[in-house]
């Protein structure tokens, strides 16, 4: 896809969602930024605007700034499931934390899903909500094992959950649980709705504005966004992993996840959501847009720029033709998150930051729990008021039981890459050997290239070094951009930063 394709594409990748209709295309706003904020927000997901939202109505003065437009990152790709259990399983939880933390996230999984059915209900948002019942299910003895120990930490935790002689879906199972009072929705109908208010009340939203520094001086943060200057009191980073090499880029590890939107030959669609215990799992729902039913299905995620995305498309294909009778596959795409080392989202002051410097991250698989918790504990340290989880998910806190395994195993893997991808690539003696709309590391006169070669056979060369820590980037031929094998930054084709920590395109060569 060519540059000004993927600017219109309204979310970071060139396949288009099941949301992606919804998206707003805004058009950059020129609000005046002389007189200073309370708060700066930097990120326009559902994290960005939640907390903006909530900030505004407490009667702080807010400005939001997204680098493209509203859930053009992983709010456009979500598959916006609902629950009140985590992708941390409450034995976990319990095991590597303590029980009392899983029932404090228990009641507060609960309240997310009420508060965004107020936010629904209260600003008559059409984002077609709905409660469901989730089910989770095993195949064989080892995951019943797990099972039983998720129903009982489950159950201790405060979860409405319960024995099931279903798992809602016509995939054979041992044993499902019931989880009452899940939810779904459409997440960029939603986030639209919560910026229409924020603005209603206010805030102030900049789209097209990626912010390229900041700075803090005498209590006041500055923002440079091309010719725009920001200035405010605090400065919250909804964007993921902040930018720079901070705590949180090595406490957290990036993963792609891919989502089947499909048409049933049988029209049986699932009333439900339902998980599988495969690792990764498998994740199903349904949901309906301008009459049409769709069956969404998840699943095939790895370690971003890793494994071959085309492959892991392919794979959840197989898996979803062998499990359901399909007429059509009308929409498939891929989506970013991160995995915290010790399990729970890191939502806070950031370590090392400057004051009044948030963060809000590690979402893992419950982007749009999190969101909310995270717009909820941010809103309440600037406001200066107490919040009993705000301790439990601080960014600073030091967990060397739980965390220290997946700590090593992560920034081990990161050292690897960075050696193994500069000496270890496959070297190509030209660009010949590289097919029309595909991209590879080559060798090229001695020096090491990221090349392109688009439909028209016209070829686009990048250094491939990432510019956030300097690790070579790699091709994801399926949504035809460069991805960092470390920390999740992603580039497009002429070498534009689409999403990541990474604030500096890739550097350009002339081939000429």
């Amino acid at each position: 896809m060519e540059k000004d394709q993927l600017e219109n594409n309204n979310r970071d990748g060139i396949r288009e969602s099941l949301w992606q209709p919804a998206s707003l295309s805004q058009t950059p706003q020129n609000h005046s930024t002389e007189k200073g904020y309370d708060v700066l927000i930097i990120g326009g997901g559902i994290t960005g605007i939640t907390t903006a939202l909530m900030l505004q109505r407490a009667g702080k003065q807010c400005i939001l700034a997204e680098a493209k437009n509203l859930g053009y990152g992983t709010t456009g790709g979500t598959s916006a499931h609902l629950n009140t259990f985590l992708d941390s399983t409450y034995p976990e939880i319990d095991s590597d934390f303590s029980k009392e933390a899983s029932k404090m996230l228990a009641e507060a999984t609960r309240s997310v899903i009420e508060d965004i059915k107020s936010n629904i209900d209260g600003l008559n948002i059409d984002a077609d909500f709905e409660y469901k019942d989730g089910f989770l299910f095993s195949q064989n003895d080892k995951e019943d094992e797990e099972l039983q120990q998720i129903l009982e930490s489950s159950q201790e935790a405060g979860i409405a959950v319960s024995e099931s002689a279903t798992n809602g879906l016509p995939i054979p199972f041992k044993r499902a649980l019931k989880f009452d009072q899940q939810a779904q929705f459409h997440p960029i109908k939603y986030i639209n709705g919560l910026a229409t208010e924020f603005e209603r009340l206010g805030g102030k939203i900049i789209s097209g504005a990626m912010v390229e520094n900041t700075t803090f001086k005498d209590g006041l943060h500055q923002a440079t966004a091309k010719d725009l200057i920001i200035n405010a009191k605090s400065l919250v980073w909804a964007t993921h992993i902040p930018p720079g090499i901070n705590l949180l880029s090595l406490r957290n590890a990036p993963y792609r996840s891919y989502v089947l939107a499909l048409t049933l030959q049988d029209g049986n669609y699932p009333d439900c959501l339902s998980y599988d215990m495969k690792e990764p799992y498998h994740y199903f729902r349904s949901h309906e847009i301008d009459g049409k039913h769709y069956l969404l299905i998840g699943g095939a995620d790895h370690k971003t720029g890793h494994e071959d995305p085309v492959a892991a498309f392919n794979e959840l294909e197989s898996y979803a033709r062998a499990n359901f009778k399909i007429a059509t596959i009308d929409y498939k795409w891929s989506s970013q998150y991160y995995v915290p080392v010790d399990g729970l989202p890191y939502i806070g002051q950031l370590p090392g930051g400057d004051e009044h410097t948030y963060v809000a991250t590690g979402f893992n698989g419950n982007g749009m729990i999190f969101s909310n918790l995270s717009a909820r504990i941010i809103s309440d340290l600037i406001l200066g008021k107490e919040n009993e989880l705000g301790k439990l998910l601080s960014p600073s806190r030091l967990k060397p039981v739980s965390g220290f395994t997946e700590f090593i195993k992560e920034n081990a893997d990161v050292a690897y890459r960075f050696v193994a991808d500069r000496f270890g690539a496959k070297l190509i003696e030209s660009t010949s050997e590289i097919e029309l709309e595909e991209g590879k590391i080559v060798d090229f006169e001695g020096e090491k290239l990221a090349i392109y070669k688009d439909a028209d056979g016209v070829v686009t060369a990048l250094r491939p070094v990432c510019t956030h820590a300097g690790c070579i980037v790699n091709w994801n031929n399926a949504e035809k951009s460069w991805d960092c094998p470390c920390h999740g930054g992603r580039f497009s084709v002429s070498g534009e930063v689409i999403t990541g920590p990474p604030r500096k395109e890739l550097e350009k060569v002339d081939l000429s």
